[in-house]
């Protein structure tokens, strides 16, 4: 993106796994080869800082280079802080989370049901426009999740309390869907607040740098500029605010100035941009002027830097549940990591192994879901009556079909085949949902190729249609990574479409 600084998605956790290469779902596994006994996350900068020692390291090193990213600003102040702040951010979205997993069909994919709302807002004592604010954030924020019309806590509710990380990504999560969490003024073209919405990452960017406050005609010139930039990129003519090419001086053949675009028109934008990074805690504003709050502060830089985190050892997986020896061998390149899936495999009975593999899969973790049916390869005709016998489940389904396909014969690159086309379709979402949580932002920006739809319309078309509960937050991680403005636009229009319940 000429001219600006783009933004990625999603910040690190340190209890959550940062990954360059998904091995599963439709991302393309591959056979292991020379280059893939590299440590995930050591890959991270494999282009730009090659490895100085030979390509089959010694399991648990890693090159210095890949060991830690740059420190935060001086002034940062601590994880525990910033999920301080989080937790105040998005306290009302805890409270009505909590609720609305308790009760009973509390609302659908569109916007909170009347008898609902009037519930909530009884049972918490707030106002009912803060229960909608706040079960929009909820949703946004991954803390609930809705499957069909049962809501259901979504991982970072149940960690909300005990995990700092967790609570960091989903206001992350609500940082990057601002523009869904603020409506756009009325009587502005879609078209003006999409590029207002592109715009924003320079603004942001010239508030980090500045490391203090910054006037409001400042973020005004460089809001303009960028725009502009934008119009240039696609070879557009500046319009005035409110006009088509059929009006006034392009009737007559004449250009509009580019200044007739509306400075009041870009104004208002900014006004409306300003509001809602303000709305989900990432800025204040002043008497003309805004600053970045420190939580602020904090997630631009680090999309700024894309901090990799360095790969650690796992240490005593033999002794870890099925969870923690997943997450401990996502740090892994296949083969060492298969040899990690036979000794703790090796400890226990096979059935005690299996259902505990497969319970992990249940859960709301994507990238749990795909490495425990990596681990169920490794154990290969024993756990087959099991793996058929969740076929009916709608979130295993896709991967027991691979599964299955591979242990009957089927290369794994022909294995895909096998799925239909609404299977192949919510497999992506998925594998999706694990790169949004855990990967490295160009693995997700990649994984558009893997779908089946071959173009982005009919992609969204059906990612709209399966249902998936992860579909609005991979949607706007998508938007959020892509470097493609037209791309990253529609994918923002489909994100609100789902949001909002639309067509």
């Amino acid at each position: 993106m000429r001219g600006s600084v783009p933004l990625v998605t999603g910040a690190r956790e340190t209890a959550r796994v940062p990954v360059k290469h998904l091995p599963f779902g439709l991302s393309g596994r591959q056979r292991q080869d020379c280059s893939r006994d590299v440590p995930y996350p050591a890959r991270l900068q494999a282009a730009t800082c090659p490895p100085a020692t030979p390509c089959h390291r010694p399991q648990g090193r890693v090159h210095p280079a890949y060991q830690a990213g740059p420190p935060p600003p001086e002034g940062t102040p601590p994880r525990t802080e910033l999920a301080r702040q989080a937790r105040a951010v998005l306290a009302d979205a805890v409270r009505i989370a909590h609720w609305a997993a308790g009760a009973p069909a509390p609302g659908s994919a569109a916007p909170l049901a009347t008898q609902a709302l009037e519930r909530a807002a009884t049972a918490l004592e707030l106002s009912p426009a803060q229960v909608r604010a706040g079960w929009d954030r909820a949703r946004l924020a991954g803390l609930i999740e809705l499957h069909g019309d049962t809501a259901r806590p979504g991982w970072r509710l149940r960690a909300w309390d005990r995990d700092d990380s967790a609570v960091l990504r989903g206001w992350v999560a609500l940082f990057d869907a601002w523009s869904l969490v603020h409506a756009a003024p009325e009587g502005i073209e879609t078209g003006a607040v999409a590029e207002a919405v592109e715009a924003v990452p320079q603004v942001l960017s010239l508030l980090q740098l500045s490391a203090g406050p910054v006037s409001v005609p400042a973020l005004l010139d460089l809001l303009a500029q960028r725009i502009a930039e934008l119009h240039e990129e696609r070879c557009e003519v500046p319009y005035g605010a409110g006009r088509t090419a059929g009006d006034g001086d392009q009737a007559a053949g004449r250009p509009a100035p580019a200044q007739d675009r509306g400075a009041d028109l870009d104004a208002l934008l900014l006004d409306w941009a300003l509001e809602g990074l303000a709305a989900v805690g990432a800025l204040t504003l002043g008497n003309g002027h805004a600053t970045l709050t420190p939580l602020g502060n904090w997630a631009v830089w680090v999309k700024l830097e894309q901090i990799c985190v360095a790969a650690q050892s796992p240490a005593g997986n033999i002794e870890q549940s099925a969870a923690d020896m997943l997450l401990g061998c996502a740090r892994l390149t296949p083969g060492p990591a298969r040899d990690e899936y036979r000794a703790w495999l090796a400890a226990r009975t096979v059935g005690s192994a299996v259902a505990e593999l497969l319970a992990v899969a249940r859960g709301e973790d994507a990238l749990l879901r795909g490495l425990a049916f990596e681990a169920l390869r490794v154990v290969g005709a024993p756990a087959e009556p099991e793996v058929r016998a969740v076929v009916t489940s709608p979130s295993l389904r896709p991967y027991a079909l691979l599964w299955l396909a591979e242990y009957e014969g089927a290369d794994p690159d022909d294995a895909q085949e096998i799925l239909s086309r609404e299977e192949a379709t919510w497999l992506w979402v998925d594998t999706a949902a694990a790169v949004a949580d855990h990967g490295e932002t160009g693995l997700l920006v990649r994984h558009l190729d893997s779908a089946v739809q071959g173009t982005v319309p009919a992609l969204l078309d059906e990612v709209r249609a399966v249902g998936h509960p992860r579909t609005v937050q991979v949607l706007v991680a998508l938007a959020a990574a892509h470097p493609d403005p037209a791309l990253a636009k529609a994918v923002r229009r489909a994100a609100f479409q789902v949001h909002t319940g639309g067509a």
